[in-house]
This record gives C-alpha cells, structure tokens and sequence, in this order.
C-alpha cells in the first residue's frame, strides 16, 4: 500500500514539473512556485518513504546513528521549505487578488526567485536554531501507532494529495497534461 501511494506522489508530481516546464502558458509565478512544490514533495516523501518500505519489507527496525541524523536533517529541510513555499503561494495569490492591476510589475521573475531563495535560507537558519533539540529530545510519553499514523499521513498522504488539491482542479494544468500525455485529464 505504501508502495503504491509513493508512486503516486512521485508520479503526480513530476507530472506537474513536466506541464510547467513544457507549456509556456503555465511560466507564470504561480506556477513556477507550484512546481518547485512538486519537486520539494518529491524529496520530502523520498526521504522517509523509501527506508519505511525497506523497514516492512525486512521486518527491520535498525538505523544507524548518522543515518539517523541525516534522515532528520532532510526531512526537516524539506518540511520546511515545503511550508515557506505554500506562504509564498498564499502571498503570490494574495497579491494577483487584492492587486490584480499591479501584479505583473510586482511578481517578476527576479522576485519569484528571490522569494524561493530566501525561504531555502529561512529553512537552513531555521534548522539549525530548533528542529535538532525537538527530534533529539525523549520520546518516551508518545504512543508508537499514534506516532506512525500521524508520520504516514503527514509524510505520504499529504504530498500525494499536493498534485490533486494544486493542480488537478486547474484547467490550465489540464490542458497542459493532455497535451503531453495525450490523455484527456478528468
């Protein structure tokens, strides 16, 4: 079953990158931001995801130490930058709605870069200040199945639901994935 929904996310996901990088309607802020979305839930999920099915598959439960620290690390890199670039997504929208006239001057592309920018840098300085104290902290009060069903929705179900809530509703990705596909997109 975990199998099956990492691919999905995987999938839908790089299927959003592909529609954006492919159709010159979708270079637009939104759309850059949405697929550099896509690309963080990508690595978000393959940090886990992948060490979660080889842990079922073996019945194994062992990680090293630095294997540990560095699962940690990505995860809690590409947590965060996945949530810096959804407020960057709800200031693009805010701004395309309570300043429609003026959005074009504001978003350009120097901007959209800067704000991918300074949310890696936000993520970085942020790591380092508080993620490591938090997960090197005792875990002793926590229940292991509430904790595994609350890490496989926030770590698999979310990002494979990302593609569907951003993108699958949108016309304009529609009719970008059946022209790359040659399927019509429901």
């Amino acid at each position: 079953m975990f199998l099956s929904m990492y691919l999905i996310t995987v999938f839908g996901n790089l299927l959003i990158i592909l529609a954006v990088r492919s159709d010159p309607h979708l270079h637009t802020p939104m759309y850059f931001f949405l697929a550099n979305l896509s690309f963080v839930d990508i690595c978000f999920t393959s940090t886990t995801v992948p060490k979660m099915l080889l842990n079922i598959q073996t019945q194994g439960k062992v990680i090293t130490y630095a294997g540990c620290i560095t699962q940690i690390y990505f995860f809690l890199l590409f947590a965060d930058w996945d949530d810096f670039l959804l407020a960057v997504m709800a200031y693009d929208r805010f701004l395309a709605i309570c300043h429609p006239l003026r959005y074009t001057v504001i978003m350009d592309p120097w901007l959209c870069g800067l704000l991918v920018l300074v949310s890696w840098i936000m993520i970085v300085s942020l790591f380092y200040g508080t993620s490591l104290g938090v997960y090197l902290s005792s875990a002793a009060n926590h229940s292991s199945y509430k904790s595994a069903v609350a890490s496989v929705m926030y770590t698999v179900v979310t990002p494979m639901l990302n593609p569907f809530i951003y993108s699958l509703r949108n016309r304009d990705i529609k009719r970008a994935l059946r022209r790359i596909t040659g399927v019509p997109v429901i």
